[in-house]
């Protein structure tokens, strides 16, 4: 039986990439789509290039008649937003994945000081798993909330995590250098990302202050058993797609070579079907469009230096989102995904 499939705010681009990805989907079927809007839109009017595809007409965010025909919802809503909802759907026992921030910081303390709002659903909070299947795949299949990462922390994390696991790396001085697609941005017009303003540039923003920081700490740290604090520079790409990051560690000691450092992520990701340690240097465009992280590993000038790709709505965000869904119904983690 397929797997009935509703989600939440589908008029951004991660509802966009989440509509495609279902479509193709063997095991899967869309069945509601249900936006906030006063004027209910027809999705094929939002988005042209899905006419004669999907021209499905949104409906009301009501959990009860979503319950009746979907068994999982995703929750493209912006933080706070997500909140508001999540419990209601959850309640008329739907299971969910959010792509929002509400429930990736466990302490919501952090998240209140992260993002400046309360947190309003804290009894979900403790319930919710990180959806990073690389690392959480068992939890994530028994969940009823998953935690869709962010778009850098998938990066970060899949670079990093090996390293740690097998105590290569000092983590007293862990430098990312990230850079960004647009579309990371969201859909919404702001004047930074007027065509005019964005072409032939590229800028720094949010050092050591971006949002994604205290979550890829998180991460880092729950790997360890210690805490882990990076410096997170992200950087804004002109093109509308894709994530490169560039990370700098200290080796955690003089013995440690790239052979060894190859090794680590040969041995965690051998048998994940979404992470490809490459011996080239990492490009954006040969991820885009696919859930793949492409890593590698360099030992230069007494640093490691670890680059990751991904493309930041597939990986980053709606593909991630499906290999989710998939463990959770028990479905062949790639389906729809390859």
């Amino acid at each position: 039986m397929s797997i009935r499939a509703a989600i939440v705010a589908p008029t951004g681009y991660t509802g966009l990439y989440l509509i495609e990805l279902l479509l193709r989907h063997p095991g899967a079927k869309l069945t509601y789509l249900a936006s906030a809007r006063e004027e209910l839109p027809n999705i094929a009017e939002e988005f042209q290039r899905l006419q004669g595809r999907c021209e499905m007409v949104c409906r009301p965010i009501d959990p009860a008649a979503m319950a009746k025909e979907a068994d999982v919802v995703f929750t493209c809503l912006p933080h706070k937003a997500a909140m508001e909802y999540v419990p209601g759907l959850l309640e008329a026992g739907l299971r969910v994945v959010d792509l929002s921030a509400d429930y990736r910081l466990a302490d919501p303390e952090l998240y209140e000081r992260t993002y400046k709002e309360p947190h309003t659903d804290r009894a979900n909070l403790a319930d919710a798993v990180y959806g990073l299947p690389e690392l959480y795949a068992e939890q994530i299949a028994d969940a009823d909330l998953v935690a869709n990462p962010g778009c850098y922390p998938t990066a970060a994390a899949l670079a990093i995590v090996p390293l740690i696991q097998r105590s290569l790396v000092r983590t007293d001085s862990v430098l990312i250098n990230a850079a960004s697609g647009v579309t990371g941005a969201g859909r919404s017009a702001k004047a930074h990302l007027h065509f005019p303003e964005l072409h032939n540039a590229f800028v720094s923003y949010g050092c050591g202050t971006h949002r994604h920081q205290p979550e890829i700490n998180q991460t880092l740290s729950t790997v360890k058993g210690s805490p882990v604090s990076t410096l997170f520079v992200p950087h804004l790409l002109p093109i509308d797609r894709g994530i490169l990051e560039t990370i700098y560690l200290d080796p955690q000691d003089d013995d440690v070579t790239e052979e060894d450092l190859f090794e680590a992520f040969e041995d965690a990701y051998g048998k994940q079907p979404f992470v490809r340690v490459v011996s080239h240097f990492p490009n954006v465009a040969h991820v885009r469009d696919t859930n793949f992280c492409d890593v590698s590993v360099r030992l230069s000038g007494g640093k490691v230096v670890v680059y990751s790709a991904i493309d930041n709505m597939i990986k980053g965000a709606s593909g991630q989102a499906l290999q989710n869904m998939n463990l959770m119904f028990g479905q062949d983690e790639s389906a729809g995904l390859i």
